[in-house]
């Protein structure tokens, strides 16, 4: 017991002090008569004493509270071993009780003031930590006095039914373990020591639950607690706590694209210190998406030269999003129409017997687009044109005329127009004649003629093509007479041809030379001439696009041979 009187020496006078001023005395079972134990209220913790009307006994002794459902947690073995804690006398005691409750819950086996150990003391030393709010885990204490006795008293807080109701264990000086519930009024705590407050455990983590995409709602778990209780939420992104997000509920918005979300349980119960548990981190936010609530609807009449108008219909977005305007594409059997990107589409030629359908796309960032397309109108209707009776004439021949000669049109409304075509492609010459040109020669020059009524499909008809465009040359002769022989230069200048070739015949007299020309040109020596006048005349042969052509007659004067 040495070591017991030096734990208690700091204490002892003190207690004496106190025995001796309230009459107390120390009970026979003392095991050191010299030093006083910690004095408690007997009134309250005494087998036999009076119970205010404030405290209701739930049950007494050790094994009659655990056969009640009531454990001691192990204190029974420790007082029979009259093992102390935090320097309290061992056995029936509220202090050593109390203390050995702490140590249990985590506390180190070491008195957290210096000073007093009797129980008036604790409220005092340790003020605080000690206010008037009852805590599961925290230390009921009264102070010396009416309701704490001579020493004061404290007893473990097992339950906060209310703020007005608790239950706690406690051990007596000259008494026995016991559970007891306490309501507000006579007998209620002085104060309540949080020294290591029991908290709400979580015993399975929270989860988010839902997909997490722009828009879409999740929904926290918030796991299980013991005990249970009521529960407040956290949100957090990229382990960022997201301000005012303190729902059950949230839905990820734009800015949240790809990153992470978690939520953070605060777990409450009344009596309860409150505890924190977060869930696992969910893959990225991925884009949202849009949901139809209106099908794009095409209406008109599916008719050439008529217009088609397109409600776009309408979609949904998870909240928060905004829905944008849409993008509008135009089909005709499949294939988009060039530039048809509006609400409108005025029907062509180009339509006629096609389905044509729209497709919506819906786009916005950080969502998927969402593209629609409306049902197919049916085949887009055209009446027809017949016409009869078109011809051509005019020689295909440079300067001449050619003339489109009109036949019959049905409907006698329709317009009719004449383009002339070069090779195939337009002269930019329209009307019924055309004059051919030496831009012409060697093409083929048709009349297309293009027939047009609204409502009806467009009648074009190519008329027959020419031969080749042929063109008439001009021949220049010149001819000069040497000794025995002439000299004659000829050219051919053919409009539209730019390097004239072919063969030349030159006669003189009677002699003939024949030579080919180098660009339009010739020079022939007609060789063998006596002397004297001769007649000179120069025949061209032509090529498939130049007309043959011959000189007028002209003479030419031979000298005699020196």
């Amino acid at each position: 017991m040495g070591k017991v009187l030096r734990a208690w020496s700091a204490v002892g006078i003190a207690a004496v002090l106190v025995v001796t001023t309230l009459g107390w005395v120390v009970p026979s079972g003392a095991s050191e008569p010299g030093v006083p134990r910690p004095q408690e209220d007997v009134r309250y913790n005494s087998m036999s004493a009076a119970v205010p009307q404030a405290s209701t006994y739930l049950c007494k002794g050790y094994d009659a509270c655990r056969k009640a459902g009531y454990p001691h947690s192990g204190y029974k073995a420790v007082s029979n071993a009259k093992t102390m804690y935090w320097q309290m006398y061992g056995g029936h005691n509220c202090t050593n009780y109390a203390a050995y409750r702490l140590v249990q819950s985590g506390m180190p086996n070491k008195r957290p003031w210096t000073g007093e150990g009797n129980a008036t003391h604790w409220g005092v030393a340790m003020a605080k930590i000690t206010d008037t709010t009852p805590m599961v885990g925290s230390i009921a204490w009264w102070r010396k006095g009416t309701s704490g006795g001579a020493s004061g008293h404290v007893a473990y807080v097992e339950q906060v039914v209310s703020p007005t109701e608790i239950i706690v264990s406690e051990d007596s000086w000259g008494g026995d373990f016991s559970w007891r519930r306490i309501t507000s009024g006579k007998g209620w705590p002085d104060g309540f020591i949080h020294f290591n407050d029991v908290a709400v455990s979580n015993v399975a983590a929270p989860k988010v639950v839902g997909t997490p995409a722009v828009g879409v709602q999740l929904q926290a778990d918030p796991g299980t607690w013991r005990p249970a209780g009521t529960y407040k939420y956290r949100w957090f992104v990229d382990g960022t706590r997201l301000p005012k997000q303190n729902k059950a509920t949230f839905a990820p918005r734009p800015a949240h694209l790809g990153k992470e979300i978690a939520v953070r349980i605060v777990g409450e119960r009344t009596g309860y210190k409150a505890a924190t548990a977060d869930s696992a981190r969910t893959p990225g936010v991925q884009p949202g998406r849009f949901t139809t609530t209106q099908q794009p609807t095409i209406t008109g009449t599916a008719e050439v030269d008529r217009t088609l108008t397109l409600d776009p219909g309408a979609v949904s977005a998870p909240t928060p999003a905004t829905v944008p305007k849409p993008t509008i594409q135009w089909y005709a059997d499949g294939a988009a129409i060039a530039g048809a990107t509006g609400s409108q589409l005025a029907l062509g030629q180009a339509q006629i017997g096609k389905r044509i359908t729209a497709r919506v796309t819906w786009g916005a960032a950080a969502y998927h687009d969402l593209a629609v397309t409306s049902a197919a109108t049916e085949p887009v209707l055209a009446g027809t044109i017949e016409a009869s009776g078109f011809r051509v004439s005019g020689e295909a021949r440079r300067g001449q005329v050619l003339r489109v000669h009109p036949g019959t049109v049905s409907p006698a409304t329709a317009d009719v127009r004449i383009d002339w075509l070069r090779n195939g492609s337009p002269t930019g010459v329209t009307g019924e004649t055309y004059r051919l040109r030496p831009a012409d020669v060697g093409a083929r020059i048709r009349p297309r003629v293009t027939i047009t009524q609204t409502h009806f499909r467009t009648f074009s008809h190519t008329m027959r093509a020419s031969t080749r465009v042929r063109t008439d040359p001009r021949l220049r002769v010149r001819a000069i007479g040497k000794p025995g022989r002439a000299v004659v230069r000829v050219r051919v200048v053919a409009p539209g041809i730019a390097n004239v070739r072919g063969a030349v015949t030159v006669r003189v007299g009677k002699q003939r030379v024949e030579a080919e020309l180098t660009k339009g040109r010739a020079r022939v020596v007609v060789p063998g001439l006596k002397a004297g006048t001769r007649r000179v005349r120069v025949a061209y042969a032509g090529r498939p696009l130049i007309t043959p052509v011959r000189s007028p007659r002209s003479s030419v004067v031979v000298a005699r041979p020196r």
